[in-house]
């Protein structure tokens, strides 16, 4: 595994970065940023707020004196698009530079929803926020996807990915597709890094520099920061995390994978799988209380079943989420994060879920309590991958 080397930042580039984390803020406050004389930081503070990426207003407080003026950064100087490719649900969002979302909206992922059919729909959406918002295109960045793996970043390709619902996700160059479509420029990461890039950026806090984000879902996904860049390994392969074998000898989820890996215990298959296995065992009240064919328990139908209460599905949720535990105790206890983000279908269908998942991760996290990482849902939540893959356009505002 390597870290992502960041690129040397120009001085604007720096003080923008800086006051979109922390501002408002005075001159003063951005002396230790600039790294320059106090003549060249009131240069170039003019030069970005002439050219409309700074806002000047506002008065601070005064230590004596005048009142200094207070920077900030303009948030509709420009707009960034950010795509969610996911198995379950995708995401469409338009985000102005505080990477606030303007406009969104998420659809299910279902037989239809092929590339061309994906590529069509967020043709007519992204139209539709500009129009309903009146911003020329000119303003917009660009395009930023986050997509299930694994993916050739920088041929901006989704490569093979497994368990989609329809046909066609395979060696989709969707970086071109969204080119020729939209006639903007777009950018590729896995979906992973870049909830855990946009859960980073929302939070707003400079120190924290070790974090784990895992999505738990179709898939298992994760990714890691460390010294707050992104690690990359050699290939991508944000999946493989879903493979860590945690019972020997125990069951698979499909030819592909191995023999008691996690996502064999947790994934919306998994559960899929044990619930149908169930009710052919006899316990079939499922099909009488839904009126359904055994092929037709699916996730959905499990979701309502647990929210009235149904014992055998809660059962089976419990125990999806004690080994979601188990496999975040074997990371933490290698990657030590600070922070924790949790994420995905399966964190997110009940309180219990998330809770269970923790308690037995911490239960088996080696140096507990001395060392007790902070776990969370993050701050962007559902907007999380899309802001993320926005945030590749961000970093490439021109200064």
């Amino acid at each position: 595994m390597m870290l992502q080397d960041p690129r040397p930042l120009s001085a604007k580039r720096r003080i923008y970065n800086y006051i979109a984390q922390n501002g408002p803020l005075p001159k003063a406050g951005l002396r230790h940023v600039a790294s320059g004389s106090d003549s060249t930081l009131t240069r170039l503070l003019e030069e970005m707020t002439n050219h409309g990426l700074l806002i000047a207003d506002g008065r601070g407080p005064s230590s004596g004196g005048r009142r200094p003026t207070l920077y900030r950064i303009h948030p509709t100087h420009r707009y960034i698009f950010g795509l969610e490719i996911s198995r379950l649900y995708s995401a469409l969002a338009l985000f102005d530079l505080q990477m606030n979302a303007i406009s969104s909206i998420q659809w299910r992922m279902d037989e239809a929803m092929e590339p061309e059919a994906l590529i069509a729909y967020v043709q007519r959406n992204a139209a539709a926020f500009l129009r309903d918002h009146q911003i020329d295109r000119q303003r917009v960045l660009g395009i930023g996807i986050g997509a299930v793996g694994p993916l050739d970043r920088e041929a901006g390709v989704i490569l093979e990915p497994l368990h989609f619902a329809s046909k066609g996700w395979t060696q989709v160059p969707i970086c071109r597709l969204l080119e020729e479509r939209t006639g903007f420029g777009a950018r590729l990461d896995n979906g992973a890094n870049a909830a855990l890039a946009g859960e980073h950026w929302a939070m707003r806090e400079p120190e924290l520099q070790h974090m784990l984000y895992v999505h738990a879902g179709v898939g298992v996904r994760s990714a890691m920061m460390s010294g707050g860049q992104i690690i990359r390994g050699s290939v991508d392969m944000e999946g493989a995390v879903g493979q860590m074998i945690i019972q020997q000898d125990g069951p698979r989820l499909d030819p592909h994978g191995n023999y008691g890996a996690l996502e064999a215990f947790v994934s919306v298959q998994a559960l899929e799988q044990q619930a149908r296995s169930l009710v052919k065992s006899g316990r079939d009240h499922l099909l009488q209380q839904y009126r359904i064919g055994v092929e037709q328990v699916n996730y959905d139908i499990l979701l309502q079943a647990l929210g009235n209460g149904d014992e055998m599905v809660r059962e089976l949720f419990v125990r999806s989420a004690a080994h979601l535990g188990i496999g975040l105790a074997n990371l933490i206890n290698i990657l030590h994060p600070e922070r924790i983000v949790l994420g995905g279908a399966l964190p997110n269908a009940s309180q219990s879920y998330y809770d269970t998942a923790i308690e037995i991760a911490l239960k088996h996290t080696y140096y507990y309590p001395d060392y007790a990482p902070v776990f969370s849902k993050g701050v962007l939540r559902e907007h999380a991958v899309a802001a993320g893959a926005a945030l590749q356009l961000w970093h490439e505002l021109e200064m």
